[in-house]
């Protein structure tokens, strides 16, 4: 079975077409869940109009199916609560400045 952690760590190479950070770090994904083989991401994206939203979806599940253990894989996009810069992680808002 899966952990977070390996989970999280794939998602990082994951990236938000418009902001050049991972979706992890960008404090996109609220939520993941492991119910033995099955996992489900919660998350959001940086605005509810990215004409990219079902690409960026997809390559979620995509990166999730490559983990050793998962047979199956979602993504359910929410928008409550609505992303604000204040979710990008402090390493990542000390780096950049913020």
């Amino acid at each position: 079975m899966p952990t977070r952690e390996q989970i999280l760590d794939r998602l990082k190479e994951c990236y938000d077409p418009e902001i050049p950070i991972n979706i992890v770090d960008l404090g996109l994904v609220y939520e993941v869940a492991v119910n033995g083989e099955s996992v489900l991401v919660r998350m959001t994206l940086t605005s509810p109009h990215c004409p990219l939203a079902g690409v960026l979806a997809a390559e979620v599940e995509s990166k999730l199916r490559d983990i050793e253990g998962v047979k199956d894989a979602a993504v359910e996009l929410v928008w409550d609560p609505p992303w604000t810069p204040e979710r990008i992680s402090r390493e990542t808002r000390d780096s950049l400045g913020f």
